[in-house]
């Protein structure tokens, strides 16, 4: 089965789409699945811009709106996870995961589906460790605060996945696993992004909680984006009981939809020639939702996942077979994903623009469906009931105000002023508000789940792995640039199991690396070193085509 994964897609669906297009004509045949690690922007009209985490000049409406109103039809399954610059309140909607528009399929805050057999999980949102232990309390509309803090990965999300038992083959995340680093070409990504050196020494770039996952889940196949740079790894896990097969995990980043920049690979994955060639739901994580439900938290108050502390009568919600098989018997053995997409927000007219379109908190009929199916809790029901009773959508705002903080943890250091910019990295535009933009805490607090240690390469050989995903660049007319766009950029050698794409001339696109838009000029004697996916949004200036 041929899989296109791209990195962050930032609304341009038109010009992913274009690039898909243009490898199948010049590779080996039709992509099968195209999955998107996060910052997918499905917009769909003017309000849902405003719950996006950036600033108004980077609000753009961009093309999904397109693929939401029925106008275009996503050429390929494209599966998604949510990243750190969303329109929010649209993947609200759908916690549990559901289509976005036809053939573009959602996640959720974290999920598992299967396709032609081949397992995939993700987990949407990017980590950031104030926030990690509150339950799923922001609404829309937000207020300056929970606009950010609605992305923030919990605790919950990662205590689910971490129940799951059966193999994984894929497994999306936005921000990368923290110490992944050191399992590649280190010192090619420092030489490419030499303001990550700081907190690659510091073992402090990523998500710890990611780590866990990728600790416990051992996926063949992990895809991150966030940081804008495409970075290979090879991770071999240590087998934990005697004569157990160990495992090896192929991770890849990619970098953002630019032209000229390696935001698209396409790989071949082992599949099942048996199974459906369409989504399924997967059993496991479906009685794992059953199991959980009573978990769901709608508050702002810190909570830690159950464990074996004597303070719990349950702590293993791992699923038995009889449990997986009450799931089936109540879906009538049929796990396909239902194609029940339906528009629930005005659509964006350009010849129309609705400045003023209201912020609503909206139950979207396939979450209803979903959860009366499988017998689970809508969170947004829950959520809005809280509301009505308590008004705990702004009990984080009432918190902000108070300058509480029993956390245990150290209040950021940064202000969180959205309206300036950061210009310290000449490639990326920070947003000043955006403390995930910043340099993260390089601590946990005592009272989270999360135990993660450092991880230390197994081998040296992993500093090659590179080698395995082929240097793809390949673009359509419309993400051309001209020959002043500055930089080469360094390539990363010629692969097998990736794509070397051929252009029309018969010339492989691989054996010569196209132009950078950034500038890698970066001084290395900074003391303070913004923090991880400061390249957001490039400047204008930088990537106009």
């Amino acid at each position: 089965m041929r899989v296109a994964v791209a990195g962050c897609c930032h609304g341009e669906l038109d010009k992913i789409y274009e690039t898909l297009a243009l490898a199948e004509r010049r590779g080996a045949g039709p992509i099968d699945l195209l999955l998107c690690c996060g910052d997918f922007q499905a917009v769909r009209n003017e309000a849902d811009l405003r719950c996006m985490a950036v600033p108004p000049k980077y609000r753009h409406m961009q093309t999904f709106y397109r693929y939401y109103s029925g106008e275009k039809k996503a050429p390929v399954l494209t599966v998604f996870i949510g990243g750190n610059h969303e329109a929010s309140n649209h993947l609200q909607e759908l916690p549990y995961g559901g289509w976005v528009a036809p053939n573009i399929y959602y996640l959720g805050l974290a999920g598992v589906v299967k396709y032609r057999g081949v397992r995939i999980g993700g987990i949407s949102g990017i980590f950031k460790s104030h926030d990690y232990r509150k339950g799923h309390f922001e609404c829309p509309p937000y207020n300056s605060a929970t606009i950010r803090s609605i992305y923030h990965v919990r605790n919950v999300e990662v205590y689910k996945l971490k129940q799951l038992k059966q193999p994984m083959d894929i497994f999306l995340s936005h921000d990368w696993p923290r110490s992944i680093y050191h399992y590649g070409n280190k010192k090619q990504l420092l030489k490419t992004k030499s303001f990550f050196r700081q907190e690659v020494e510091n073992n402090t770039l990523g998500s710890p909680a990611a780590s866990e996952l990728l600790e416990h889940l051992k996926p063949t196949y992990w895809f991150s984006a966030h940081l804008h740079v495409k970075f290979a790894a090879l991770m071999q896990h240590q087998a934990k009981d005697e004569g157990e097969t160990a495992k090896a995990t192929k991770f890849l980043a990619l970098d953002k939809c630019l032209p000229h920049r390696d935001f698209l690979q396409v790989i071949e994955i082992d599949h099942d020639p048996s199974a459906p060639d369409y989504l399924e739901y997967d059993i496991e994580w479906l009685a794992i939702l059953r199991a959980t439900n009573n978990l769901i938290n709608v508050t702002a108050r810190l909570w830690n996942m159950p464990e074996n502390n004597g303070l719990h009568t349950r702590w293993d919600y791992s699923p038995t077979e009889e449990a997986m098989n009450e799931v089936l018997e109540t879906l009538n053995h049929d796990l396909k994903v239902p194609f029940n997409f339906s528009v629930t927000a005005a659509c964006h007219d350009p010849s129309k623009p609705q400045t003023q379109v209201q912020l609503v908190h909206r139950i979207n009929p396939q979450t209803t469906e979903f959860c009366a199916k499988l017998g689970i809790t809508d969170i947004n029901v829950s959520l809005q009931k809280a509301k009505e009773e308590h008004h705990l959508c702004g009990e984080y705002e009432e918190q902000e105000e108070g300058g509480s903080n029993d956390s245990g943890e150290e209040p950021s250091e940064y202000n969180t002023d959205t309206s300036a910019l950061s210009s310290t990295n000449p490639d990326e535009i920070v947003l000043e508000e955006e403390e995930e933009e910043e340099e993260e805490d390089s601590f946990v607090s005592a009272h989270s789940d999360l135990n993660t240690t450092s991880l230390e390469p197994s081998s040296d050989l992993a500093s090659d792995f590179s080698a395995s995903f082929s240097d793809v660049r390949i673009l359509p007319g419309s993400m051309f640039v001209s020959s002043d766009d500055t930089s080469g950029s360094p390539g990363s050698g010629e692969g097998k199991p990736g794509e070397a794409v051929e252009s029309g001339d018969g010339k492989d696109l691989t054996r010569a690396p196209g132009k950078r838009l950034s500038d890698e000029s970066v001084p290395e004697q900074r003391k303070k070193i913004k923090r991880r996916n400061q390249a957001i949004y490039a400047a204008e200036d930088d990537d106009a085509a």
